[in-house]
């Protein structure tokens, strides 16, 4: 399937490491022109030289997003670098998935209102592409966590409040032809990421989660970034307000 998005305007948060460099990895050689951030300078610099090594377009800062302003700033300067944003990806996390003052607080700051300041901020650029080219999409990225609960959770609480966000912005932005959707990913591994830690120095965790799962298996990078590029491209151009579960089997509830 061809998904149109070559030559595509890609901002992505939290874009080096994990699912959002799926995603922008994925988009990139779809053809789409990337702008990206994280928290940290070296991967960073790492990501984008690794981009333009494979002839990609690619650009980015280190930035803290919780820092609303510079968040702010960061995305006016992408935007015109690149010459516009036709697709938001945001994929901010404090990852605080206990119930800690710290977990309720880092998670406020960076996965809620960092995903909220994102697409406010992107907005703008985002109506200006839908209204050349008739469609710009924004995808928000969450948690299988949105639909399971073994306890109290920050991080499972605030990622499903992003759905509800994502489904009022769908509505309301449906008429300017710009979309708003949301991606859960279920147990998704990564060698440096939270189940491949699991799996080295918490065994006993890693193997009641890999058992959760249906397929036998957890999840890569690649397929989660495979839904989000379908979600991004005008391919999907009447979908909007969903949020779409990649987990494998892993949440029991009927969607319907």
């Amino acid at each position: 399937m061809e998904l149109g998005l070559k030559g595509k305007r890609v901002l992505i948060s939290g874009g080096t490491r994990g699912i959002g460099r799926a995603i922008a990895d994925t988009l990139a050689k779809e053809g789409a022109s990337i702008a990206l951030c994280a928290r940290n300078a070296q991967q960073v610099e790492e990501t984008l030289a690794q981009f333009r090594a494979r002839g990609a377009t690619a650009l980015g800062e280190a930035l803290d997003i919780a820092d609303r302003d510079a968040l702010k700033a960061w995305i006016a300067r992408a935007a015109d670098e690149l010459g516009g944003i036709d697709i938001v990806v945001a994929n901010p996390s404090a990852f605080g998935i206990g119930a800690t003052e710290a977990d309720w607080q880092g998670g406020y700051a960076v996965d809620l209102m960092g995903s909220v300041h994102t697409l406010e901020a992107a907005m703008p650029h985002l109506e200006k592409a839908a209204a050349t080219s008739g469609d710009a999409a924004a995808l928000i990225v969450t948690s299988a966590l949105v639909a399971e609960a073994d306890a109290e959770s920050a991080y499972g609480a605030y990622k499903a409040a992003l759905v509800h966000y994502a489904k009022g912005a769908s509505r309301r932005l449906a008429p300017k032809k710009v979309r708003v959707n949301a991606i859960s990913p279920g147990t998704i591994y990564f060698e440096d990421g939270f189940w491949g830690n699991a799996r080295r120095h918490m065994p006993a965790v890693y193997d009641t989660f890999l058992k959760r799962n249906p397929m036998g298996r957890m999840g890569t990078g690649a397929e989660v970034a495979g839904m989000a590029a379908f979600l991004c491209s005008p391919a999907a151009s009447f979908i909007t307000g969903a949020n779409i579960m990649v987990d494998g089997g892993f949440t029991s509830r009927v969607n319907y």
